[in-house]
């Protein structure tokens, strides 16, 4: 028995529970899907961003609640708690939860949104595809980010990848053959591509040194590439606001450093040559199609965040919670 042809040893249904109650009420066949899953490369806490903004500007349903103590291990990512002076408070327990939501046209869709499992994966990916055929889905379009030695003077690119080439072609800026590590989106597009069903995968490249912070206008880039591959008017004008704040700072500080705007300077070189058609594997290759020294990109990253940290007291909450904006287009 190969690998594709494994079927579970538990009913894969059994993983979550219907809303009978508004499955009585509303038609779903022929939505299209979005899917956001944290846990994994969420480079500028992109997916982190999208989810939260999604449910808190939309109107939503639950649809179907997955059974994280099934699919979690809460030793290996433990759930946060808040514990005030003497008492505990704000548990935060994972979730994983396929939404019906409305646009701001009044379109519906689905939003399968959460943790990423850490179990399971076979029996929750056909746990998936069940509800993608029993509401006959017609797009499934998912989003993740990954760090890029790239520079946020510069519009924000993705990678794409999928089966439906009419949102594919003319948008990776970096197209490379390797073995990565999969995610459960990975997966899960890979599983739906073989079922025959459309699927499309945006990868938002995070200029490196900012990877580790909220970083808004990759998730506003994000979200325009879901938007547009879905037909959906989603949210965004409340990251673009915030991130305008996070630009300023980032433009400041850099402006400070000889030593960051040396690299980033550098970097803007290196991607102007890429976009003007230059022969290169990617936009991680340097001059003579090497790679970028670890080091030089390095001091960056610790140049980077050693000046945030010593001008974090100086800002607001509001100022420093980032904003979306120049995510490509085509």
């Amino acid at each position: 028995m190969s690998i594709t042809e494994y079927t579970p040893f538990q009913d894969p249904e059994s993983l979550y529970k219907l809303n009978t109650e508004l499955l009585a009420q509303v038609d779903l066949s022929g939505s299209n899907l979005l899917m956001s899953f944290t846990g994994f490369s969420d480079a500028g806490h992109v997916v982190t961003q999208i989810s939260t903004e999604l449910k808190e500007e939309l109107t939503g349903e639950p649809v179907a609640v997955f059974d994280v103590d099934q699919l979690i291990d809460y030793r290996s990512r433990r759930p946060r708690i808040t514990f005030s002076e003497d008492r505990l408070s704000d548990y935060r327990a994972p979730s994983l939860v396929l939404y019906r939501m409305v646009d701001a046209l009044g379109t519906p869709f689905l939003f399968l949104t959460g943790s990423e499992p850490d179990l399971q994966w076979e029996r929750f990916s056909k746990a998936v595809l069940g509800l993608v055929e029993r509401f006959d889905v017609n797009l499934v379009a998912w989003v993740h980010s990954v760090p890029m030695p790239v520079p946020h003077t510069r519009p924000l690119g993705a990678t794409v990848h999928g089966n439906r080439p009419e949102l594919i072609e003319g948008i990776s800026a970096w197209k490379a053959t390797l073995e990565i590590p999969a995610a459960i989106g990975h997966v899960l597009e890979h599983k739906l591509d073989a079922a025959g069903r459309n699927v499309v995968g945006y990868a938002i490249h995070v200029p490196h040194y900012l990877s580790d912070a909220e970083y808004p206008p990759a998730a506003v880039a994000g979200l325009e590439f879901l938007g547009a591959a879905a037909s959906l008017m989603l949210p965004s004008e409340r990251l673009r606001e915030t991130g305008r704040a996070v630009e300023r700072q980032i433009t400041e500080q850099v402006e400070g450093s000889a030593e960051v705007a040396s690299v980033v300077t550098k970097l803007e070189k290196q991607y102007d040559e890429h976009s003007e058609g230059i022969s290169r594997r990617s936009l991680l290759a340097g001059d003579n199609d090497e790679l970028p020294d670890a080091d030089e990109l390095g001091a960056a990253v610790e140049a980077y965040l050693a000046s945030r940290d010593s001008a974090a007291p100086k800002e607001s909450p509001e100022e420093s919670t980032g904003e979306p904006g120049k995510g490509r287009r085509d």
